[in-house]
């Protein structure tokens, strides 16, 4: 340390701001830990007392049956899928279709019980629900970190657009 102080003060210098420099750089490489919070995905209904085997659907438009392929079915309909049980717990949701294309997917029920799942899945459903508006279809890729999630949301996902008849 002697020798640092008189003979060579450039050098402390220039490894202060090294080190300041690398301990920013580090520093701001850092994400935060928030957890993200999505309209419409802060509330998870009960299980119903159905087993969900077959889909509820409700049409508020002029078809009375969706054909899948897009321009051949009209109006707007809603169907909920079936409820997967994962090994974290069920995993259900609904889907809005109109003229035969996937305009929305809501979750209606996802693992919650403790603040690790709401932070899993706080981050996975929204992920999942973007891919499936973007594929429009169940065939979408597993989440990191939420794989019995994502397995059973594109369950539910598919049995919802299986009882669309799409």
């Amino acid at each position: 340390m002697h020798t640092l102080r008189k003979n060579r003060p450039l050098r402390r210098i220039a490894l202060a701001s090294a080190a300041t420099v690398s301990g920013m750089v580090l520093l701001l490489s850092l994400k935060p830990h928030t957890t993200p919070t999505v309209a419409g995905l802060a509330t998870s209904p009960a299980p119903s007392s159905s087993s969900g085997s077959s889909g509820s659907s409700s049409s508020s438009g002029t078809s009375s049956g969706a054909t899948g392929s897009t321009g051949s079915a009209t109006g707007t309909r809603t169907v909920t899928g079936d409820s997967v049980q994962t090994r974290y717990g069920p995993v259900q949701v609904r889907v809005t279709l109109k003229n035969g294309k996937l305009t929305d997917v809501t979750a209606l029920a996802y693992p919650q019980e403790n603040p690790r799942d709401q932070q899993i899945n706080a981050y996975a459903v929204p992920q999942l629900t973007r891919e499936a508006l973007t594929a429009q279809s169940a065939d979408i890729d597993t989440v990191s970190g939420a794989t019995y999630t994502s397995e059973g949301y594109r369950e539910s996902l598919q049995s919802a657009l299986d009882s669309a008849g799409g």
